[in-house]
C-alpha cells in the first residue's frame, strides 16, 4: 500500500486523478468534521459546493423543507446560510440534505472528484475511515489531501492526517509512506495526547476561540467518536446509515 500526502489542496493535480487513486480529505477546522458529524446527526446526504453561488443555485432545485444550506467564506458567515459548525447544525440537519459551501474543505472535495473514491476524514472518525480504506483497498495509491487555508498549510489538517495514518498502518501492516506521509505520522505520534491544545494553538483554532466557539473546537478535537465513514458518490457525500448515529 503506497500512501502520499499533499500539504494543501492547491497541490492536487486534478488531471492525474483516475481509478488508480483513492483520496482522503482532511479539513479538521471545520468542513470534514462538520460533514462527518452532520451525517451522524441524521443528515441524508451532504452536497459540497464550490462557492456561495453554486450553493444557492443547487438549493433552488430542492423543496425548502428537505434541505439545510450552510456555509462560510474566509471564516465569515454567508447571508441567509447557517454557519457550518457541527454542534450548531445538530437541530437542523436530521432527515435533510445539507448543501454546504466552505472556503477550503468543500473545494478540496470537489477537486478530488475524479479519483476512484473520495473519503471524508476528521479526528472524530479517523479510525472508521481507516478501516473502510483498508477494507476496500485494491492496490491503488492512497492520496491524503490536507485542505489547508487559502493556499496556506494548516497544522490541524496535517495532525488529522497523521492520526489517520497511525490508525491505518496498524491495520494494514506493511505500507510504503512517502516522506510527506511519514512526517505527518511521526508528528501526530509525538503529539497524540495534545489534540485540543494543538488545535487551539493553530491560526484557525485561535479564531474560533476569539468568536467564543470553544465548545465546537473541543468537540472536533476528540478522537474516535464517530463510526461514520463518509464518501463522495456522484455530487453527494453519503455514508452507511447503519453506523452513522452519534450517541452524545
Amino acid at each position: 500500500m503506497k500512501i502520499h500526502l499533499l500539504f494543501k489542496k492547491e497541490e492536487l493535480d486534478e488531471t492525474k486523478l483516475d481509478y488508480s487513486k483513492t483520496v482522503v480529505i482532511f479539513d479538521i477546522l471545520l468542513a470534514t468534521s462538520t460533514i462527518s458529524t452532520c451525517l451522524s446527526f441524521g443528515a441524508r446526504a451532504v452536497i459540497p459546493t464550490a462557492d456561495e453561488d453554486e450553493a444557492r443555485e443547487t438549493a433552488k432545485s430542492w423543496p425548502a423543507e428537505e434541505i439545510c444550506v450552510a456555509g462560510e467564506w474566509n471564516g465569515l458567515p454567508i447571508e441567509d446560510f447557517s454557519y457550518p459548525l457541527p454542534l450548531s447544525l445538530k437541530q437542523e440537519v436530521a432527515n435533510k440534505t445539507l448543501i454546504l459551501s466552505t472556503t477550503n474543505g468543500t473545494v478540496a472535495i470537489r477537486k478530488a472528484a475524479a479519483a476512484r473514491k473520495v473519503w471524508i476524514a476528521s479526528l472524530l472518525n479517523g479510525p472508521a475511515v481507516a478501516r473502510k480504506v483498508h477494507a476496500e483497498y485494491e492496490d491503488e495509491t492512497i492520496l491524503l489531501v490536507c485542505a489547508g487555508s487559502a493556499n496556506q498549510f494548516c497544522l490541524e489538517d496535517f495532525y488529522g492526517a497523521g492520526y489517520f495514518l497511525s490508525e491505518l498502518t496498524q491495520q494494514a501492516g506493511k505500507v510504503q509512506l512517502t516522506d510527506s506521509a511519514l512526517s505527518a505520522k511521526l508528528f501526530y505520534e509525538s503529539q497524540a495526547d495534545r489534540s485540543e491544545i494543538l488545535l487551539a494553538g493553530t491560526r484557525v483554532g485561535g479564531s474560533l476561540l476569539e468568536f467564543d466557539l470553544g465548545e465546537d473546537l473541543y468537540f472536533v478535537s476528540q478522537k474516535n467518536q464517530l463510526e461514520t465513514a463518509p464518501y463522495l458518490s456522484g455530487n453527494q457525500i453519503i455514508c452507511d446509515r447503519s453506523v452513522s448515529v452519534y450517541n452524545a
